[in-house]
Order: structure tokens, then sequence, then C-alpha cells
């Protein structure tokens, strides 16, 4: 059961209109929170925020790049009259699957900007506002990809990794304000980004989470962090945490090759 008086009456979704975020947002809205919901795709997000308006709840619909570099000035325009009780920071399927030497700098700063600079943004902002009024929750989605390192996503592993321990220090910094803090850290999951990706969901003995299950299960551990394995994924974070580090990368290799199509 969602704490409505403690995360509402409104949250700000960061990439709500598809897979997860728009699970976040159906989840949400079914438990009475109003919402804010921040997406580049117009189609979805107006689709997304019908859906959830006719669940009997506000919506306010924000078209934006998270590249940006006004974006949080957009956000705040949008939102300074709200009263918001949970971020979610959703926005970060970009991995850019290509090798790090010879891939394109300038694509490789956006898998940066979007999963790093646009998350602390809003996390900034909304975070301060929350530690003023004393009791909220932000969230941020991570993934197993950001315990190991792993070819032609090196770049996403790494900001992933960023994110999870920047989750562990804010959850410190914040818990004695009220503030629930928690990385929830997602493994294989059936969303529009990673089909659109070519990930081959039909790999012998891949576990494959639905969106609205591990939306569920994020929701539900809120205040559980600083960081929540969601999918039954627990084990292998462990395993990648471990050593030595040569053997489990080239491990990953093995089934990363699995996974994404061949040419």
């Amino acid at each position: 059961m969602i704490d409505t008086r403690k995360y509402g009456p409104w949250a700000v979704i960061a990439g709500g209109s598809e897979g997860v975020g728009a699970s976040f947002a159906e989840q949400l809205a079914d438990a009475g929170i109003n919402l804010v919901l921040i997406a580049r795709k117009p189609e979805p997000l107006a689709e997304t925020a019908a859906a959830m308006r006719a669940k009997g709840v506000q919506v306010r619909t924000i078209e934006l790049d998270l590249l940006d570099p006004t974006a949080i000035d957009t956000v705040r325009a949008d939102t300074d009259d709200l009263d918001v009780g949970l971020l979610i920071f959703n926005a970060g399927a970009n991995s850019y699957g290509h090798d790090f030497v010879t891939g394109e700098l300038g694509r490789v700063q956006g898998v940066i900007d979007l999963n790093i600079t646009a998350q602390l943004a809003l996390t900034h902002h909304f975070g301060a506002l929350l530690a003023e009024r004393g009791h909220g929750g932000i969230m941020l989605v991570g993934s197993l990809a950001g315990y190991l390192g792993q070819p032609e996503i090196s770049v996403y592993s790494a900001v992933k990794a960023f994110s999870r321990v920047f989750a562990e220090g804010l959850w410190l910094e914040l818990r004695e304000r009220g503030v629930d803090v928690l990385e929830l850290v997602l493994g294989v999951t059936r969303t529009p980004a990673m089909e659109r990706a070519g990930l081959n969901f039909d790999t012998p003995g891949l576990d494959v989470a639905e969106p609205a299950d591990v939306a569920r299960e994020g929701l539900a551990h809120l205040a559980d962090g600083p960081v929540w394995v969601a999918g039954g994924n627990q084990a292998a974070a462990e395993k990648r945490s471990g050593f030595p580090r040569a053997e489990l990368a080239l491990g990953a290799l093995e089934a990363s090759r699995r996974l994404l199509p061949t040419e």
C-alpha cells in the first residue's frame, strides 16, 4: 500500500510515458496520487496521460528532452506551484551500444548527461523541497549493468554504478530529514526501449521481468533504501560485486553475446 500522505499529493516521473515509467504512473494513480509525467516522445506521453486522467487523478505533462541544458528550468516552471512528495527518475534507457574508442564521443556524452547530469539536477531541486517539508521519497531507477563493466555499454554501466553509489550517499544525507531514497536496480525487463534495442527475450535461462511487477516492487520498498534489487536479481548483483574482476567481466561478455542480436 502506497503511503499517499508521505509520497503525495503529487509525484514527478521522469521517463513516465512507457514501460516501467508508465507502470509507476498507473500504480500511483490507482493510489490517488496526482502525476507530472516528463517524456521526450509526445504520442506515448499523451496516451499515458489520458489513461491516468481516466483514473480520476490530475496529470500534467512536460514534453521535454532532458538533455536540453534548460530542462531543469522548464521542469521548475511547470511544477513550482505543486506539493511534490515523490520524484522517480526513470529516464536512463540510453545505452548507446557501441565500442567506446570507435564510437562518437558526443553520443557518449549524451549517455553521461542523461544518466548523471539530468538526474543530479532533478534530484537536487526536488530533494531540497522534500527535505524542507520533512517527508517524501526519491527513487532512482538503476540497472544490474551498473555492477559490472560490459562491452559496448561500458559508459552506460559506469553511469549506473555512479547512480547507485550516489543514492547510497543521498540516503544517508536525507534519512534523518524524513525523505526516503531508493536505487531500484532492474535486471532484464520487457520494456519498449529494450524491444527497440533488439534484446532477445527468448534466450534460454533468461529471467525477464514485467514492467508492472518491478514498478510494484519498487513502490513497495521505497522505505527500504538505499538499494533494492528487483525481479529476483539479488544473487546476480552479489555475484557481480565479487572478485576476481577479470573472470566476472569475461562471463558477462559471454552472457551479453547471447542476449543481443548478431549481424
